[in-house]
């Protein structure tokens, strides 16, 4: 409603604060793709909606439960008809929750998931794995309807090796299964090796560059690694130099 002057009629909003009001409200509206992609609303009696509500700042819209910043927090995709999860899916990296079963997936979802450094509760349909296998979760529980993985383990400390990646590189976790080898400042290259030297033209960087994103030596893109991806086999790593994923 329009402002009154004292005892005067309405006094009509200027034409520009009435269109940031519009696109504000518009702002507010907009959801991530993902939470749109299947139709209706999270269900009362799922966990998701569950963990949802127990945090008053927390809100369900559409299939997402989004903190006040409109983070995904919680994404229900149960009985969607999803074959795959589509090219939105990683709007949901932030997700500590994930409802996906009752739907017919394909099995083989490890790097799907590549970047869910959050996630700590997985639901799927019963006929599908968690990715990163039984070894990333804490606990993997069978259902008659679905499959529920708890608990992701930071496989930089679930191999037993401290020196997983080079003498200057660092193990981060990447999501189930999954981990990166990320250079220390002022070294970059395959293994980490290489320092800036005179001459040298280096692009700059917003952050230290990960060993799995520079090119091997034998001339192919390294990958994310998992668990099952290591060559050698972990079981086989004899030194340092070995010790690389992919």
């Amino acid at each position: 409603m329009s402002p009154r002057g004292p005892g005067g009629p309405p006094i009509p909003l200027p034409w520009a604060a009435a269109l940031l009001l519009a696109l504000r409200v518009g702002r507010a509206l907009a959801l991530p793709e993902v939470c749109i992609q299947c139709p209706g609303s999270v269900r009362n009696w799922s966990k998701v909606a569950l963990y949802c509500k127990q945090t008053p700042e927390l809100m369900l819209h559409a299939r997402c439960c989004l903190n006040q910043n409109g983070t995904i927090l919680g994404l229900d995709l149960q009985n969607c008809s999803l074959k795959d999860l589509g090219p939105n899916f990683p709007q949901a990296h932030t997700a500590v929750i994930i409802d996906l079963h009752a739907n017919p997936l394909k099995d083989d979802l490890a790097n799907t998931f590549q970047g869910f450094i959050q996630l700590q509760t997985l639901i799927l349909p019963p006929d599908v794995n968690c990715p990163g296998g039984i070894n990333a979760w804490n606990t993997v529980t069978f259902y008659p309807n679905n499959q529920t993985c708890e608990g992701q383990r930071n496989l930089c400390n679930s191999t037993g090796d401290t020196e997983i990646c080079p003498e200057n590189g660092s193990c981060v976790p990447d999501g189930p299964g999954l981990l990166q080898c990320v250079c220390v400042d002022g070294f970059h290259g395959y293994k980490c090796m290489r320092q800036p030297s005179q001459g040298d033209f280096l692009p700059r960087q917003a952050g230290p560059r990960s060993l799995l994103q520079e090119k091997a030596t034998v001339g192919r893109k390294m990958e994310h690694c998992t668990m099952l991806e290591c060559h050698p086999p972990i079981e086989e790593w004899t030194s340092p130099s070995s010790r690389l994923c992919c």
